[in-house]
């Protein structure tokens, strides 16, 4: 991205923050929310704002109907607040990567220093069964062409 997207970017994560703290009376809000980022489209027509809430699911999806519903009164104030040829239209997401991350780190504490890898693979478990490997029968086989 350019250096003017990226200010554009955190200006709008900025107004829009001050925007959910100071003007929106929405009981969803009473939540902690937090404007992670803002990713603007090149033509700066478009904006995706990542929210991320404290709590449950239904606390997260709440506060998101909560900003969605006042979603054309936050574009209003920031036409008037930033100065900008079009405002963009914004459309708003839960931001996962804050719970991957936790999870991520809960798994590392997991992890002893000392555990043996057979144990710390079993407390990982994949989305995905591993594809199997050639174990002891690849020997078997000859490779073309090999020495």
């Amino acid at each position: 991205m350019s250096r003017r997207t990226d200010r554009i970017n955190e200006q709008l994560r900025e107004e829009i923050s001050l925007l959910l703290t100071r003007s929106i009376k929405d009981p969803r809000l009473n939540a902690v929310v937090s404007i992670t980022r803002v990713v603007s489209s090149s033509d700066l027509r478009s904006a995706r704002v990542y929210i991320s809430v404290m709590g449950n699911q239904e606390t997260k999806q709440a506060a998101l109907a909560g900003i969605q519903s006042a979603a054309s009164y936050l574009r209003r104030e920031l036409r008037d607040r930033i100065n900008m040829k079009h405002t963009p239209f914004l459309s708003y997401e839960l931001d996962a990567s804050l719970d991957e991350a936790d999870q991520l780190l809960r798994l590392m504490n997991r992890v002893k220093p000392d555990q043996p890898e057979a144990e710390v693979m079993n407390l990982v478990k994949p989305d995905e069964p591993e594809p199997e490997t050639l174990g002891s029968e690849a020997s078997n086989y000859e490779i073309p062409g090999g020495a």
